[in-house]
C-alpha cells in the first residue's frame, strides 16, 4: 500500500514538473520580434502607466497609476517609481540598475531581496526578483517573474506573475508609456 502511494506521488510530481516546464517562457523566442527594445532607452526620462492586480481567480483586486522618472549615466540607471493605488495607498520604489558587460541587467531597491536580474531579447525583457509583499496586514515572501514587451507608439506591456512556492498566486498587468518631451 505504501509503495502504491509513493508511486502515485512521484507520478503526480512528474506531471506537475512537466506542466510547469511546458509553460516556461523562453526569452530567446522574441529575438527577432520588433519593435526592438533597448532597456536604457525606454527607461530614460518620464514615463506613466496604468495597471491592475488580479488574484489567482482572475478577479481584479487592485488598480493603480504609476509615474516614473528615469535617467542613465553610462551603464548605471535610476528608475524612481511612485505607485498611486485607487484605494489611496502610495508606494515608492527607487531602482538602481546596472547594465552588465554581457548585456544583462542587475537591479536593486530597498524592498527587493537579493536584487533583481534581467535580460533583453528582441522586443522582450524578462526581469526576476523576490520581495516581501504586504497584503491585508500580513507579509508574504514572493517571487516576481516580470515579462515586458515593447509595442508600437512608445508603449510597453508588462505582465508580472507573482509566485509563492512556484505557484502563481496573483498577476499584475501594467501598460507603460513614455511621456513626450515638451
Amino acid at each position: 500500500m505504501k509503495i502504491n502511494i509513493v508511486k502515485k506521488s512521484f507520478i503526480f510530481l512528474g506531471v506537475i514538473t512537466m506542466l510547469c516546464g511546458c509553460n516556461a517562457h523562453k526569452l530567446q523566442k522574441y529575438e527577432n520580434d520588433k519593435p526592438k527594445i533597448v532597456f536604457e532607452e525606454f527607461f530614460d526620462g518620464e514615463l506613466k502607466g496604468w495597471g491592475i492586480v488580479q488574484n489567482w481567480r482572475g478577479e481584479v483586486v487592485r488598480r493603480f497609476d504609476v509615474k516614473m522618472d528615469s535617467s542613465w549615466d553610462g551603464n548605471n540607471g535610476i528608475i524612481d517609481e511612485v505607485f498611486e493605488y485607487y484605494d489611496g495607498e502610495i508606494q515608492k520604489r527607487i531602482w538602481k540598475v546596472v547594465k552588465n558587460e554581457d548585456g544583462t541587467y542587475k537591479g536593486t531597491a530597498d524592498d527587493i531581496i537579493g536584487g533583481a536580474e534581467g535580460s533583453v531579447s528582441g522586443n522582450a525583457i524578462n526581469w526576476a526578483y523576490q520581495m516581501d509583499l504586504p497584503v491585508n496586514g500580513k507579509t508574504y515572501r514572493v517571487k516576481f517573474d516580470d515579462w515586458m514587451w515593447q509595442m508600437n507608439d512608445g508603449v510597453l506591456v508588462n505582465r508580472s506573475y507573482i509566485k509563492k512556492f512556484g505557484i502563481t498566486v496573483a498577476e499584475l498587468t501594467l501598460f507603460i508609456q513614455k511621456v513626450p518631451e515638451e
